[in-house]
C-alpha cells in the first residue's frame, strides 16, 4: 500500500483562520450563551484536514471545551468541558471534525463476561455430536522446544519449531503489544519485556474496570488486569528456555503499550496515543488485537445515527487513519486481528452490537461498506489476520473476505474436528500465557495459587526452581491469529533487516519490505470445495455459512496463505526488494 500520510497539526494562526471559527459555530455555540452545565467530562476532539493547532484549539475554547494535552500526529486534543452541548457545537464547527468521549458515561459492569468467543470452551457447553473425547495431544519434543510447547499445533503450522534453528529472532527487533497490558512476573515474559520502552496509555475507568490498584489509577507496566494482552504476548515472544512454553519469535523484545481498559475497552484515545508513541519510540511491529470502541463499524454518514454520532465516527476514521499512517511511515510495520463476527467483511449487512458502550445502547445499522470501516484493521496499512483451527479450516467465528483480509495464521478453533475425538476439546484452540490474577477472577486457580482440579486440562502452572511460576490458558479468536503473524513479521525483521540506530534497539526494515515478504512467504491455500462451508454439524445455523472467493494464490479465507515462519527466514528477499 502506497498512501501518503496526511500532514500533522501546525503551529499558528492566521486572522482570518481565527474569524472562521467565529463564522462558522452555530449561534448557540457563541459566547454569548450559557450551555446548560454537567460534571466535568473529557473528550477526544479532532481537528479537520489542515488546520493550525492554534485554530482548532479556539474552536474548542468557543464550543466551551478546555483543551487538557493533544496528539499533533494524530490531530487530536484531550478536552474537558462542561457543557451539555459541546460535542454538537464540535460537530458544527467547521475547523474540528467531531468530538469522542474519551472518559465512559454511566455505568457498565465492573468487568466484561468471558468472550462467548474466546472462551468458548467455558461459557458454552457441546452443541453438535462428536466421537468420544480424545486425551491432550501430546508429540515429541522437539530441539528448542519448551515442555508445553507439545499442545501448540500453532507453532507446527507455521513452522516456527524450525525456523528457530535458524533465526528465534534478535533481542535488537521491537514488537508493540497494543493491549490490555501484560504480566511481566511470568518467567517466560520477564526474559524479553522491555519495561523502559513500555507506557501505560489507557488509566483504569473505575465505572467500568473496578476500584483503581495504584495510585492516579494507572497501572504499573508489566502488569495486565485483563489478560488478554498476556494471552497475546506469549504467542509473539514466550521465551524458548527450557521452561513453560515459547512463542513464534522466542528471542524478540517485548512492548507493552497499554491502550486497552482491564474491563477490555479500547477507547480511541489511548489506542491513537499508543500507536504514534510506538512511531516515535521505534518499534518494529504492532499488535492490534481489538477493534476501537464503541463501534464495531465506523460509518461517516450512516442515516441511522444522530448528527452527533456520524461526528463522532467521522473523527475515530481520521483520528487513527492518522496514527496508522504516521506509524508506517516511520517504519512500524502493523498487524491487526480481523474480527470474530463469522463476517465477510466486503458484506457487512446489519451491525446490531453498536454502540457497546453505554451498556444496552446498541441498535440496528445497515453497514454501508463502500463508507463504514472496522478499525484499525481496516486502516492504513494494516496487515488483517484471519483465524484457523488445527485441521487448517477457517474457524466458523473468523471474518473473511478478499476485501480486507491478508494472510491466515492459527487462532484456535474449539469446534474443528467434528466426528473425530477431538471434537469441542480445548486442545483446538491457542494455549498462551495469562495471569494468575485473572484466573483466580475467573475461578480457576484458588488464593493460593493452585489450579483446581476441575480445570486441569485447561489452565497449566510451571514454576522455576527459585520460585517464580506463570500461568498458561487456552483462548481462541483471530486475537490469538494476529500475534502469530506478528511474529513471524518480527522474524522477517530479525533476518531480513538493518541497522538504524534512531531504530529502539538498532535493526530497522520498511514495513512494506516486511509486508511483501510476509505474502510472499506464506503457503498458499485453495478455497475449500464446495466453496460455500456450512457449519452446522459444529452446531451453527446458516447465518454462518461462509462463502470462499478467490485462487489458491489469494483468497477470501487465507488471504495470501498461511504464515510460515520457516519459509519467512530462509528466503531471500524479492529481487525488486530494495531493505
Amino acid at each position: 500500500m502506497n498512501r501518503r500520510l496526511i500532514a500533522a497539526v501546525a503551529l499558528g494562526a492566521s486572522a482570518s483562520a481565527l474569524a472562521l471559527i467565529a463564522s462558522t459555530l452555530p449561534a448557540s455555540g457563541r459566547a454569548t450563551q450559557v450551555a446548560p452545565a454537567i460534571p466535568p467530562t473529557t473528550f477526544t476532539v479532532v481537528a479537520a484536514d489542515g488546520v493550525d493547532a492554534a485554530v482548532a484549539k479556539q474552536a474548542i475554547n468557543a464550543a466551551g471545551g478546555s483543551v487538557v494535552s493533544s496528539n499533533p500526529n494524530a490531530g487530536s486534543f484531550q478536552v474537558v468541558t462542561t457543557s451539555a452541548d459541546f460535542a454538537r457545537k464540535v460537530a458544527d464547527a467547521r475547523p474540528l471534525v467531531g468530538a469522542v468521549p474519551r472518559r465512559a458515561i454511566g455505568n457498565a459492569p465492573v468487568r466484561r463476561a468471558l468472550d462467548p468467543i474466546e472462551r468458548e470452551n467455558l461459557v458454552a457447553g457441546p452443541t453438535g455430536s462428536g466421537a468420544e473425547k480424545a486425551p491432550a495431544r501430546r508429540a515429541e519434543r522437539a530441539k528448542g522446544l519448551d515442555p508445553l510447547d507439545d499442545k501448540l499445533w500453532g507453532l507446527k503450522m507455521v513452522r516456527s519449531d524450525l525456523a528457530r534453528q535458524k533465526q528465534a529472532g534478535k533481542r535488537k527487533v521491537t514488537v508493540g503489544i497494543l493491549d490490555t497490558g501484560l504480566d511481566a512476573s511470568n518467567p517466560d515474559l520477564a526474559k524479553n519485556f522491555d519495561a523502559t520502552l513500555s507506557r501505560n496509555f489507557a488509566p483504569d475507568i473505575e465505572a467500568i474496570d473496578g476500584p483503581c490498584e495504584a495510585r492516579g489509577c494507572v497501572d504499573p507496566v508489566g502488569t495486565d488486569d485483563g489478560g488478554h494482552g498476556t494471552h497475546v504476548a506469549g504467542s509473539v515472544a514466550a521465551a524458548a528456555d527450557g521452561f513453560g512454553l515459547s512463542g513464534v519469535a522466542p528471542n524478540v523484545t517485548l512492548v507493552q503499550l497499554k491502550g486497552g481498559q482491564d474491563s477490555g475497552f479500547f477507547f480511541l484515545d489511548p489506542v491513537i496515543n499508543s500507536i504514534t508513541y510506538a512511531a516515535d519510540a521505534g518499534i518494529d511491529v504492532l499488535n492490534m488485537s481489538f477493534y476501537v470502541d464503541p463501534w464495531a463499524f465506523n460509518c461517516p454518514n450512516n442515516p441511522a445515527d444522530s448528527p452527533e454520532f456520524q461526528a463522532q465516527q467521522r473523527a475515530t476514521i481520521k483520528a487513527v487513519n492518522r496514527a496508522l499512517k504516521y506509524a508506517h511511515f516511520k517504519g512500524v510495520t502493523l498487524v491487526g486481528a480481523l474480527g470474530n463476527s463469522h463476517l465477510d467483511l466486503a458484506k457487512p449487512g446489519t451491525d446490531t452490537s453498536s454502540p457497546n458502550y453505554p451498556a444496552a445502547s446498541a441498535y440496528p445499522r445497515v453497514i454501508d461498506n463502500a463508507t463504514c470501516v472496522d478499525l484499525p484493521v481496516e486502516g492504513a496499512h494494516v496487515i488483517g489476520v484471519s483465524a484457523l483451527g488445527p485441521s487448517s479450516r477457517k474457524a466458523d467465528f473468523s471474518n473473511y473476505g478478499t476485501e480486507q483480509i491478508s494472510v491466515s495464521a492459527p487462532g484456535g478453533y474449539y469446534r474443528d474436528g467434528f466426528g473425530t475425538p477431538t471434537f469441542q476439546t480445548p486442545e483446538n484452540m491457542i494455549l498462551s500465557t495469562y495471569p494468575k490474577k485473572a484466573l483466580q477472577e475467573e475461578g480457576a486457580v484458588d488464593a493460593d495459587g493452585n489450579v483446581l482440579p476441575a480445570k486441569a486440562d485447561e489452565v497449566f502452572k510451571q514454576c522455576t526452581t527459585s520460585g517464580q511460576c506463570g500461568y498458561y490458558t487456552y483462548l481462541q479468536g483471530t486475537s490469538m491469529a494476529s500475534p502469530y503473524a506478528a511474529g513471524v513479521a518480527a522474524l522477517i525483521v530479525s533476518q531480513h533487516g538493518t541497522k538504524d540506530q534512531n531504530a529502539a534497539r538498532g535493526l530497522t526494515m520498511d514495513p512494506k519490505l516486511v509486508e511483501q515478504h510476509l505474502y510472499r512467504t506464506a503457503a498458499g491455500r485453495p478455497c475449500p470445495t464446495p466453496r460455500t462451508v456450512s457449519y452446522k454439524n459444529e452446531g451453527r445455523d446458516e447465518t454462518w455459512d461462509a462463502t470462499c472467493e478467490g485462487a489458491q494464490s489469494f483468497n477470501g479465507f487465507y488471504g495470501h496463505g498461511i504464515v510460515d515462519a520457516y519459509a519467512a527466514v530462509t528466503k531471500k528477499l524479492a529481487p525488486t526488494a530494495r531493505p
